[in-house]
């Protein structure tokens, strides 16, 4: 018993700081609803945030997009820009630069 006449355990001979010493470690740690679960929770919801926020922006990107492909002239630009097509009475040529090319030197 000579161990806990030590200054250190003082506060621990009164059975109400014991219980809530007791109380704190449980609730911070052990109970289900517990400070380590909340602060998991709270990182969880802003990763969540975050993407909402990057897909709202997405989502404006491809309004964007609809809209102009929506029209004849942008429908008619996207064809002729991203599949090539032309009309009958037309000649395309395309012109690729060298550093654009795919060789075995820059792949």
């Amino acid at each position: 018993m000579a161990l806990f006449k030590h200054k250190f355990f003082k506060p621990f001979k009164n059975w109400f700081s014991l219980i809530l010493a007791t109380f704190i470690v449980w609730m911070l740690f052990f109970d289900a609803n517990s400070w380590l679960i909340h602060h998991e929770l709270n990182t969880d919801v802003e990763a969540l945030e975050n993407e909402k926020e990057y897909y709202k922006k997405e989502i404006e990107k491809d309004n964007k997009a609809i809209k102009k492909l929506s029209t004849q002239d942008g429908l008619e630009k996207f064809a002729r820009e991203a599949y090539y097509m032309k009309r009958d009475n037309e000649e395309i040529y395309l012109i690729e630069y060298e550093d654009s090319l795919k060789t075995k030197k820059n792949e």
